[in-house]
């Protein structure tokens, strides 16, 4: 070989060298990076971020909210005998007593049984028309700490305070109801009883009337 054409071949070994390497870098760092699953860095699954969720990781348990308050979870104190059921007990209402503007009444409900029984808590009251219609918002419950279990020997009886303010006083519109319906607490048998009292509101805005806890005696 001559001088001449050991340089020619040196030059084509130069290009095919150069050729291969530029070939080997398109293949190694020219396409994506991916992770060891083969998908590229930050890739999701189909349905991720549509209202998909991870489950919890292995082992571990979620935490339940506690939706409860202290005063739901108190229990009432246990009755000394069987709670009185409306058809063993008379509902009634006592005269008016009124003072400083207020309008005050005694709903009482009278073991009518043969046997001892308990009662605890409000009485439900609901003022309504001749048809059996509510012709007022429902009184307010006050005075629920003080609620005790009153027990009822046969004969006996419990009471509670209905009041409310003068509607004259308020200025309130009002309505005369022709009865109020007394549920004993714990039943949904009412027992109706014609209501001679005084006007009241119904508006529930002003003079609304409240109860209170039943107590032992008849309001006398």
């Amino acid at each position: 070989m001559t001088h001449r054409g050991a340089k020619a071949a040196v030059a084509c070994c130069a290009a095919l060298a150069a050729v291969l390497t530029g070939c080997g870098s398109a293949t190694t760092g020219g396409g994506p990076a991916t992770n060891d699953a083969g998908k590229p860095p930050g890739a999701t699954d189909p349905g991720a971020g549509n209202g998909a969720t991870a489950d919890p990781p292995s082992g571990s348990t979620p935490t339940p909210s506690t939706g409860g308050t202290a005063a739901e979870s108190s229990a009432a104190p246990a009755p000394a005998g069987p709670r009185c059921r409306s058809t063993e007990l008379r509902a009634s209402v006592g005269p008016n007593h009124p003072g400083a503007g207020q309008e005050n009444f005694a709903v009482v409900l009278t073991n009518g049984s043969h046997r001892t029984c308990t009662v605890y808590g409000f009485p439900g009251l609901a003022f309504v028309d001749d048809a059996g219609q509510a012709v007022t918002p429902d009184p307010e419950r006050t005075g629920g700490k003080d609620a005790h279990v009153v027990t009822l020997a046969p004969g006996a009886s419990a009471w509670s305070a209905l009041s409310f303010t003068n509607p004259a006083v308020s200025g309130v519109t009002t309505v005369t109801p022709a009865a109020l319906l007394v549920t004993p607490p714990g039943e949904t048998e009412s027992s109706r009883v014609r209501w001679s009292g005084a006007e009241v509101s119904d508006t529930g805005k002003a003079s609304v009337p409240q109860v209170s806890p039943l107590r032992p005696g008849d309001g006398g």
